[in-house]
């Protein structure tokens, strides 16, 4: 709790006034050393999860920004779909937002649907929070990319909107197609790996092919099947870095957001081994 309002408040009231401008001084004190803590406190719930002023000034900006764009991205196309709203509330358990702070979140969720969202304005003061840190502005962006595919598409509208998101934040444009052409390729690779050892698979039904499955790996990847084995490891490398979760931690991205990353770098290494295991590799 902030106290050197009290503290200056009372030193000067006793300079001017004596003990009874002390008395005075210190409830002045206080009342600005309260005012300036909910200064930091204004995103409420989500205080709970940070031990300092410039951490929950910081991180606090990161889900209220993320939230309240994302609503702005559901709303974008007219309507808000159920399936959004499951998604908005499923990445909310993820993070294991409760109480007061999940109730924040909804609320930056509703706030994000409102015609006048200021996003420009939202998303600089995110940019200035994470003082402009690449990777954790990517997982950002690619948490929306997730959330607009929500309901099984990705209308125009939308995807015009995201683009805006991505140049706001610095990415330029083949680095936006990129993050989207990654995100279908491992929607469609997990939903493969997730059905090996069933009764019902891909492959005997023809839906996704071994072949596919080896083309969306190359996608994650950000490589070509032509690329040598130095170019594949190196994408490689890169991409795992940009997605390990201490180095997110350390840099400013909420602990709470690191799932999201953990299920990235998941993906990652799945496409990498079957990239292996294609090219012949170690």
């Amino acid at each position: 709790m902030p106290i050197w309002g009290k503290i200056i408040g009372t030193i000067f009231g006793f300079m001017f006034r004596g003990p009874v401008g002390a008395i005075i001084g210190f409830i002045v004190g206080h009342l600005f050393d309260r005012g300036y803590s909910q200064d930091f406190n204004q995103m409420g719930g989500f205080s709970r999860f940070f031990t300092s002023q410039d951490e929950l000034k910081s991180q606090a900006i990161f889900f209220h920004a993320l939230f309240s764009v994302m609503g702005h991205v559901a709303k974008s196309d007219g309507q808000v779909t159920d399936a959004e709203i499951r998604m908005a509330s499923t990445l909310m358990d993820q993070m294991d937002l409760q109480g007061e702070t999940r109730k924040e979140a909804q609320q930056a969720f509703r706030d994000g649907k409102d015609a006048d969202f200021p996003v420009v304005q939202i998303l600089k003061e995110f940019k200035a929070s994470c003082h402009g840190r690449r990777d954790v502005m990517q997982v950002f962006l690619e948490i929306l990319i997730q959330a607009a595919f929500a309901d099984g598409r990705l209308v125009k509208k939308e995807q015009q909107l995201l683009e805006k998101v991505a140049q706001q934040l610095g990415f330029k444009e083949h680095e936006f197609l990129y993050l989207l052409s990654m995100y279908e390729a491992e929607v469609r690779f997990r939903s493969a790996r997730g059905a090996q050892g069933s009764s019902r698979t891909h492959r005997s039904s023809g839906a996704y092919s071994q072949q596919q499955s080896i083309d969306d790996a190359f996608k994650i990847l950000g490589v070509e099947s032509t690329d040598d084995v130095k170019t594949v490891k190196r994408s490689y490398r890169r991409l795992m870095a940009e997605h390990h979760p201490d180095k997110l931690v350390s840099k400013g991205l909420p602990k709470q957001a690191i799932e999201i990353a953990k299920h990235k770098a998941q993906d990652i290494q799945a496409a990498y081994d079957l990239v292996k295991q294609h090219k012949g590799f170690k």
